[in-house]
Formats: structure tokens, sequence, C-alpha cells
């Protein structure tokens, strides 16, 4: 984290050192300008950034941020900006902003990278259970696997319902009782809002028995 005052009569910019070194440069490298601090601002926020703290110069109001900037190293970072402006005392007019950057570039990473660690773990279950289906359909039914997922996309596309959610419902239906030809079809034919098997017990097309 790092603080910031930005002279609005001068456009120029007080940097801590930990400000400096988010933006990737050495304390006193540069001397940091409005226009200095927009040019490091990525090209798809800029112009967001530029319109925020030109309301804070009119406002005084507190304003925030989140945008990427692009350091002098030419890496990508992600800010939050936060800060408010001070008044002149005798005018009363915004005489400066002041405030704090925060760098959460490694916590958003951090974020993604379990997203997509949840994501990559949920997809593996759902072909699991997509691969037990197609092998339950397959002996069932005496063909080859890709015959069997050809009948599960094409109840998919029939029905509307998600080719997961059907195969759980035929690996569901196997736990309960050994499936015959006429049990495949009817689950395969499970109505779009069917979420468990206690609409085929209802209407009678799978019946109740000892799971195997």
């Amino acid at each position: 984290m790092g603080r910031f005052r930005c002279d609005l009569a001068t456009q120029r910019w007080g940097w801590s050192d930990e400000t400096f070194h988010i933006h990737g440069f050495e304390p006193g490298d540069v001397v940091p300008t409005t226009t200095l601090v927009l040019a490091h601002r990525h090209p798809d926020d800029r112009e967001r950034v530029s319109g925020i703290l030109q309301g804070a110069a009119c406002t005084g109001e507190p304003f925030s941020s989140v945008h990427r900037i692009m350091d002098a190293q030419g890496r990508e970072r992600t800010l939050t900006m936060v800060g408010q402006g001070r008044l002149d005392p005798d005018t009363r007019e915004v005489r400066e902003l002041v405030g704090y950057f925060v760098d959460i570039t490694t916590a958003l990473r951090a974020q993604a990278g379990e997203a997509a660690s949840a994501a990559i773990r949920a997809s593996a279950v759902s072909r699991a259970g997509i691969e037990q289906a197609k092998g339950i359909i397959a002996f069932v039914l005496n063909i080859d696997v890709e015959e069997a997922f050809e009948h599960l996309r094409r109840a998919s596309n029939e029905t509307n319902v998600a080719v997961r959610e059907i195969a759980r419902q035929v690996v569901e239906a196997a736990s309960v009782k050994k499936l015959s030809a006429t049990d495949i079809a009817n689950v395969l034919a499970a109505p779009p809002n069917a979420h468990d098997l206690s609409w085929a017990m209802r209407a009678g097309t799978i019946s109740a028995g000892v799971p195997r």
C-alpha cells in the first residue's frame, strides 16, 4: 500500500516510496504528474480513472476505483485507489487530492487460481458421472460407449436438460435397481424439470427396488 497526494494547481503528485515501487520505479526515478499517472493506467481503464480524478477535483468527495496499470517494466498490475479532496481553508475550493494505492494483483491471482481449481474439480466430478452413465447405458443396451454418449446427448437436446444431469439420473437409477432397456429409455426421457428420481417413482416408470 502506498500514499499519494496530488496538487491540483500544478498537477504534481507526491508519492510514498511504496507508490513508486507499485508503479515499477525506484523513489526519485521520475517526477509524478497527472499525465504520468494516467499514462501508466491500462488503456481500457484510463478514461474511467481520468473521469474519477476530474470528478473528485471538482467536488472533493471521497472516491475509489479498482483498475489496472502497466508499470515501468511493462507488467500489468491491479490496484485499488481510494482518496478524497482537501479544501483550501480560504477559498473552500478543492486544493489537492490525497489517498492510497493498494496493489491487489497477488490477491486477485490467488483468487482466480482457487476459482480455476474449483472449476476443474467440478468438471472432473461431472465428467466422471458422465463416464459412469455411459458405461451403464452401454452395458444395458449392449452398445459401445460412443453410442451410449449419443443417447445422452440426444436426450439432453430433446429435454433441454444438461448431459451431466441426465447422467446423474442414470447413475442414481442404477443404484436403486438393476436397469432394463425400458428403464434406460424412461430415464432418458426425463422432463426438463426433473432433478431427482421422485418423478419417475410417482409415475411408476421406475419401481423402487433393493440396490445392487
